[in-house]
């Protein structure tokens, strides 16, 4: 039975301007299996400068930042962790008595998943898209040594921008481009997104490639990594990211870490519905 909730429960929540459910049933879960007196609940806003007040003034522990709030939320903080101080997006808030502290806990988890998944920096990239998450996975691609990539947006400005401040090229469409390492981080392939049913490269792009990198997390198979494991293509998930990024938020917002069977299960259960 879920726990009750009483005057010393601690509450953490999420921010985004579409809000779901999936963090809402990951941070529940594991806030039942380890017995932690905490509730999780998601929000959407109108007004993010009262939003924000509003975690200062109640005490809410920590909160999730999702799109379209990522960079704007960023001068209503005390602080940044380095994780957002490189990228400038923020999407995750730790709040220590009336302290406002942001992190980036999508490019601490696509950091690792680079490295679990052992992606050689080698490998020409194109990433599509240029928004707070293309941030966060371009700078982990730095970090870990690519050189040779193209940031792919029709925004000239943002596109641009992210090529300059990293130094990757940029195009507005992938063209004639044939890159090793494709990376998708635009809604194209979401859950209920006008072009959910749509494949974010080329047929013959995905074929050339080797490794298929899809940061949509619903669903956990996108039309793109669906197209592109029939073609034997290493693969990379947003429902990977999702989970990882999560957990980083959870270890945040508790200091517990949960085991990798608990998150596993976690994981699971916040893909149900």
């Amino acid at each position: 039975m879920p726990h009750a909730i009483d005057k010393d429960t601690q509450i953490c929540m999420s921010l985004a301007g579409r809000p779901g459910n999936t963090g809402t049933r990951f941070h529940n879960h594991l806030y039942e299996a380890l017995g932690l007196n905490y509730a999780y609940k998601a929000f959407t806003t109108q007004d993010l400068p009262a939003a924000i007040g509003g975690i200062r003034a109640l005490g809410i522990r920590g909160c999730a930042i999702s799109m379209p709030f990522k960079e704007a939320c960023i001068p209503l903080l005390d602080a940044l962790d380095p994780s957002a101080t490189a990228i400038e997006s923020v999407n995750t808030i730790v709040n220590d008595q009336g302290w406002l502290t942001g992190y980036n806990t999508d490019f601490l988890a696509i950091a690792q998943l680079l490295d679990s998944h052992r992606i050689s920096p080698e490998l020409s990239f194109a990433l599509r898209g240029s928004g707070g998450m293309a941030k966060a996975v371009a700078f982990a691609l730095r970090q870990a040594g690519f050189r040779h990539g193209h940031i792919i947006a029709r925004n000239l400005a943002s596109g641009q921008a992210l090529a300059r401040s990293i130094g990757f090229g940029w195009a507005a469409e992938l063209g004639a481009l044939r890159p090793q390492l494709l990376i998708n981080v635009t809604p194209i392939g979401m859950a209920g997104d006008p072009e959910g049913q749509d494949l974010a490269f080329p047929e013959d792009a995905i074929a050339q490639a080797e490794v298929v990198f899809d940061v949509v997390a619903l669903p956990a198979e996108t039309p793109l990594i669906r197209h592109a494991r029939a073609l034997g293509k290493t693969l990379i998930s947003g429902a990977e990211v999702a989970t990882l990024q999560a957990l980083e938020q959870f270890v945040l917002y508790t200091g517990r870490r949960p085991t990798p069977e608990q998150v596993g299960q976690a994981a699971a259960y916040s893909r149900q519905g």
